[in-house]
């Protein structure tokens, strides 16, 4: 493939259209997403609600990005459908040179987190919110430009092959949520018509406390929000922790962070958390193996009815003060039907765990393919200047 290595403002220029601001006028606004994801198209603000004198107009086509946040990738060309909306001046845009470049050339091209980065290289300000990319920085960038018929040969197969990963995509989404709908149903059939029973007789609230050593070492756990499991904090010796209470946690244990309950911070303790520590904010509750297993009652949480006894048992107005009670979690009802119903369902999500598992593997992979792409179309083709 033969290129030729020129700066990019062998065919970007600088585009300015500035717009002085009516108060009685209406402007729609464009923003840029970090990591080339394209733009924004924010509502339009009428002049008088907002303190800019002066907006710029954009086009299709032009190759738009933020100066404040280049470093991570927002950069951006219009599309049709946004031609025509405003600018601050933290956004220059370039028109491009149709004789020299292809638009979609240059969007594919602005994908590469290398380039972000190179051109980002000297940019003024200290730490990376507070860095700002000059239009000059990326005007001076290098890059081996191949012939506009060979850049379209390209955008064409990138095209394909972005479009053959988007419906794969789809597919993997379109496939979780049926089986999320799925086992939802499944979950409403075992509970139909099941008795109710407090978490005091089902799942009592265990407080097993540590006679601390100071020279003993301890993980303290952590329970993430949206239900994203338990996570192992810190390992310290016990001198570390003399001001604190501590209390054991074991496999299967429900264990709830009383802060963040109401953020859907819930988990099951699983083998490798058996023997960790929490403080007093984790709440952890050893489950009746004669009444329910963890994994039941963890999918009830998960439902809406389960979610919002939580919230319900959780007083406060403002997130720091919205706690779950010590005192009212065990008053929280839960379904109870057979054992054996239970653990027909937990079969039923340990399968479809399975299937998400491959799902997620395939994602990684599909997800995958772009980039290597263009690192291999684009690697080594591009410099600073």
């Amino acid at each position: 493939m033969r290129t030729s290595n020129v700066p990019l403002s062998a065919f970007l220029e600088l585009a300015v259209d500035p717009c002085p601001v009516k108060p009685d006028a209406a402007y729609p606004i464009l923003g840029v997403y970090g990591f080339a994801r394209g733009p924004i198209a924010r509502p339009p603000v009428r002049g008088s609600e907002t303190s800019a004198t002066t907006l710029y107009k954009v086009k299709k086509g032009q190759l738009v990005y933020s100066r404040l946040k280049a470093f991570e990738g927002a950069y951006t060309v219009v599309p049709p459908e946004l031609d025509g909306y405003f600018t601050s001046n933290e956004f220059p845009a370039f028109d491009i040179d149709p004789d020299k470049a292809d638009h979609r050339y240059v969007q594919w091209l602005f994908r590469r987190p290398g380039v972000w980065r190179e051109i980002a290289v000297g940019s003024k300000g200290i730490g990376a919110r507070r860095e700002r990319v000059h239009p000059d920085k990326v005007l001076s960038y290098r890059i081996d430009l191949p012939a506009l018929g060979e850049q379209r040969r390209i955008v064409e197969k990138l095209d394909r092959v972005a479009a053959l990963v988007d419906e794969r995509r789809s597919s993997i989404e379109a496939a979780e949520r049926e089986t999320q709908a799925l086992l939802l149903k499944a979950f409403q059939r075992a509970i139909d018509g099941a008795p109710l029973r407090p978490m005091a007789e089902v799942a009592p609230l265990v407080r097993r406390e540590v006679e601390i050593e100071a020279t003993r070492e301890y993980t303290e756990i952590g329970v993430r929000s949206f239900y994203n499991g338990i996570f192992h904090r810190r390992t310290m010796p016990g001198s570390e922790f003399s001001w604190q209470s501590l209390f054991w946690v074991k496999e299967g244990d429900l264990v709830f962070s009383n802060l963040m309950a109401w953020e859907r911070a819930i988990a099951v303790a699983e083998a490798h958390d058996e023997g960790t520590v929490g403080n007093h904010r984790m709440l952890t509750c050893e489950v009746n193996p004669k009444l329910a297993t963890p994994g039941f009652l963890m999918a009830y949480f998960r439902t809406y009815e389960g979610f919002s006894s939580i919230v319900g048992h959780s007083p406060g107005t403002i997130a720091r003060n919205k706690t779950l009670s010590s005192k009212k979690l065990p008053t929280i009802q839960v379904p109870t039907p057979p054992l054996e119903t239970q653990k027909w369902f937990d079969r039923l999500r340990a399968k479809a765990q399975e299937a998400r598992a491959i799902r997620a593997n395939t994602a990684q992979d599909v997800e995958a393919l772009i980039p290597a792409m263009l690192h291999e179309i684009f690697d080594g083709g591009a410099k600073a200047a």
